[in-house]
């Protein structure tokens, strides 16, 4: 099997830069020993204005039954036939093979490295790959020309994918499983290009030469950065790399999405998936980022106090309580929970048979599954798993599967976002999914003097990236009922204190079920999601990982 790629430029620009790109000099023939054969690199044109750099992989049919899986397709079944072992497509058709060779043959160039040159490989120069025969396995745009075309065009190829005959001399035999691929582009840069290669290959055969393993994941990731997240097919990218093995696929799935998330806000991917807290709800009630022991310390206090006097509600508990006091108002039966957590709001409202359809969204895969540990999901009966949902996303964009709901809640989510970000979350929220209510929770700045354990003029969490007095809160309350049409209604949540107020400060917002416009800024000013499938958002993480 071979792949050819070639360059065009000029006397300024020659065509033999490629050389330095893929770390092959134009003048030799060089060849590099794999597992199943041997890599050869050689140019049959090199000159100013076009250079062709081709891998020609020799594999060896024995090496491959040695070192493989049992048919020679990666598949550990039984043979097709009695000797598919040794007469397959293999040394022929570009595969996982193919794609293992390019990564142990243009290793550096994979990287974008070139010392030699270090400014070659951040340009793009116009490419052309050939592949003579690939095998597209699948059926209507699952397969052939058709699932080239899905997997390459997103990515600013152009893509001619011809299918290969049975026989040229009996046409009326058909097609076969095989395609003739030519990619060409100016704007995709070399280094992407071996790594899309690297990925798209197996994809498109739909087999491995080789087990398929947890570290796949990895590798896809790694190899897919920058592009794999953005792509509209990248659920099937990435059932077929990973050999349809359903809990490395979701798995891949997850992490793609908080990539996706991640770039999208300009933040590391550490930044967003840090909802799970794993203390005990006595230790996240006080204030985080000050020492665990001192937590610790303080649960057992309030463990041995408990002991001596009736139990009190947590403030976590309290505030539970209250924003399902201000949902019931409302008449809500539909409430979408924006940055859910843990679930514990979930879990109380499931409690309450008048709320029919509950929504749990957040940026943090870990805290989704632990949220479904914790609610049980796979353990409820089919009538009570048909209220609740648990879906990923970021609420700074805009969502349509947000619309329709009768009321959404954001407990202790705005102070987690920067104040600039705040009129992105104010649009996706109040002007775009438009609930009849919202209700708003986050923490009286003025309170934490009441904090024994938080040191003055500090967050309650680390993650805070600021915490309003009640004077604050208010008006922003007040800014954002006048521009997009809602009355608001503000409340303490805890114990009350006649200098500070309450610990918590709540906000019910409520508007008419059926407005006549949707004021606020327009669309075309405002953040929405890239045009891709998507979930609903959440770009925050509960208080202090306070159970919720």
């Amino acid at each position: 099997m071979f792949m050819s790629i070639s360059t065009t430029g000029s006397a300024e620009d020659p065509a033999t830069d490629l050389g330095f790109l893929l770390h092959k000099h134009p003048g030799k023939v060089q060849r590099f020993t794999t597992s199943h054969g041997e890599a050869h690199v050689f140019y049959p044109e090199a000159g100013d204005e076009l250079c062709t750099a081709v891998l020609l992989l020799d594999i060896d049919p024995i090496a491959l039954v040695r070192k493989g899986r049992g048919d020679g397709r990666g598949r550990g079944g039984s043979p097709d036939f009695a000797l598919a072992q040794y007469v397959n497509d293999r040394p022929y058709a570009a595969s996982s093979l193919l794609a293992v060779a390019l990564r142990t043959v243009f290793r550096s160039a994979m990287k974008g490295a070139c010392p030699a040159r270090p400014e070659l490989p951040g340009q793009t120069r116009p490419l052309r790959i050939e592949l003579p025969a690939v095998p597209a396995n699948g059926t209507g745009e699952d397969g052939g020309p058709a699932l080239v075309v899905r997997l390459f065009e997103p990515l600013g190829w152009q893509v001619e994918a011809t299918a290969i005959p049975l026989d040229e001399s009996f046409p009326e035999w058909g097609e076969s499983r095989y395609v003739r691929i030519a990619l060409s582009s100016g704007t995709v840069r070399l280094a992407e290009a071996l790594q899309q290669l690297y990925v798209l290959l197996p994809v498109l055969d739909g087999a491995k030469h080789y087990w398929v393993a947890p570290d796949e994941v990895d590798k896809l990731l790694a190899a897919g950065q920058g592009w794999l997240a953005a792509h509209p097919e990248r659920a099937l990218i990435a059932r077929r790399y990973l050999s349809r093995r359903w809990s490395l696929t979701r798995t891949a799935m997850e992490r793609l999405e908080l990539a996706r998330l991640a770039e999208a806000d300009d933040r590391e991917v550490e930044e967003i998936d840090n909802a799970v807290d794993d203390r005990p709800e006595e230790e996240a009630q006080t204030p985080q980022g000050h020492g665990r022991e001192h937590g610790r310390e303080q649960a057992r206090a309030l463990e041995s106090q408990r002991e001596r006097e009736p139990r009190q509600p947590s403030l976590a508990e309290r505030r539970r309580a209250a924003i399902i006091a201000a949902l019931r108002e409302t008449g809500a039966a539909s409430v979408a929970d924006l940055g859910c957590g843990q679930g514990e709001l979930i879990g109380e409202l499931l409690k309450d048979a008048r709320f029919t359809g509950i929504l749990g969204v957040d940026v943090s895969a870990r805290a989704l599954r632990a949220a479904g540990r914790k609610l049980g999901l796979e353990r409820l009966s089919e009538r009570q798993a048909a209220r609740v949902s648990l879906t990923q996303g970021a609420l700074t964009y805009t969502d349509d599967r947000l619309k329709g709901f009768d009321a959404a809640v954001l407990c202790e989510v705005i102070e987690h976002l920067d104040l600039p970000r705040l009129p992105a979350l104010e649009y996706a929220v109040f002007g775009a999914a438009r609930p009849r209510a919202v209700v708003v929770t986050t923490p009286n700045a003025e309170y934490n003097v009441r904090w024994e354990n938080l040191p003055a003029g500090t967050v309650r969490h680390a993650d805070h990236r600021f915490e309003w007095s009640r004077a604050e809160f208010r008006a922003w309350a007040e800014k954002v009922a006048a521009v997009y049409g809602y009355a608001v209604e503000l409340r303490p949540v805890g114990p009350q204190d006649e200098e500070v107020g309450a610990p918590t400060q709540l906000a019910l917002f409520t508007t008419s079920p059926t407005p006549s416009t949707s004021p606020g800024p327009t669309p075309s000013t405002m953040p929405t999601t890239p045009a891709m499938p998507t979930t609903p958002a959440m770009d925050a993480t509960p208080e202090g990982g306070e159970p919720r």
